[in-house]
């Protein structure tokens, strides 16, 4: 009977909202997994001379697999992958400088086929990149990544860091001289954007509520 809880649990799993694409330069071929929130310890990513797999065990989803018979060789002591809040961003390096015409399978080029080092320039728009499907518009996803990272909005003290640098880099430069003046001698404890009142005195140590300053020799 637990047995028979446990796999209807099992089913009412979701599936996890992943999806893929990859594209490649004359270096290296880039393969991106956009899934959100995954913390390294439910990440495993596997690389070797010619086969790549990644596996993600989120607790509240369906255990995700993807698995690929890559369709030229690899250096995996070479290769990485990064993770981020948006994204798992693999980067294979190539065993040679050839473009690939396709990421899985065997290859269907006849020969060595050198990726040009100076590509025709597009006259515009974003460049275009090589992918998995002949007519694979690259800069659609590259803008749904770019949206994702967007919304990933830092907190805490990263956040308060941001906001003063905001304010710093858009400031005029009374509002720059205030907040120079108001940190360096407040010792960090003040941080004013009022000249005309900042300009008047010395500004005093203010610690917070609870704590008292002290200079670092006493």
């Amino acid at each position: 009977m637990a047995e028979d809880i446990k796999d209807q649990n099992c089913e009412l799993k979701a599936k996890l909202p992943a999806k893929y694409d990859w594209y490649q330069t004359e270096q290296a071929v880039v393969v991106t997994v956009l899934v959100k929130n995954v913390k390294e310890e439910f990440l495993k990513v596997n690389i070797s001379e010619s086969i790549v797999r990644i596996d993600i065990t989120l607790p509240d989803f369906e255990a995700f697999t993807l698995s690929f018979s890559l369709s030229r060789k690899i250096v995996p002591d070479q290769s990485s992958y990064k993770l981020t809040p948006s994204k798992v961003e693999i980067k294979l390096k190539k065993l040679e400088g050839v473009q690939w015409d396709k990421l899985e399978g065997t290859s269907a080029t006849e020969g060595i086929k050198t990726i040009p080092k100076d590509p025709i320039p597009q006259l515009s728009g974003p460049p275009s990149y090589p992918t998995s499907k002949k007519g694979k518009d690259w800069s659609a996803v590259e803008k749904e990544i770019k949206k994702q990272e967007e919304l990933e909005k830092p907190e805490g003290e990263e956040a308060i860091n941001k906001l003063f640098q905001e304010i710093y880099g858009k400031g005029s430069d009374e509002v720059k001289r205030a907040m120079n003046k108001s940190y360096m001698e407040s010792g960090g404890t003040v941080l004013s954007t009022n000249w005309d009142e900042i300009s008047k005195e010395k500004v005093q140590v203010k610690p917070p509520d609870g704590m008292e300053f002290k200079k670092w020799h006493e």
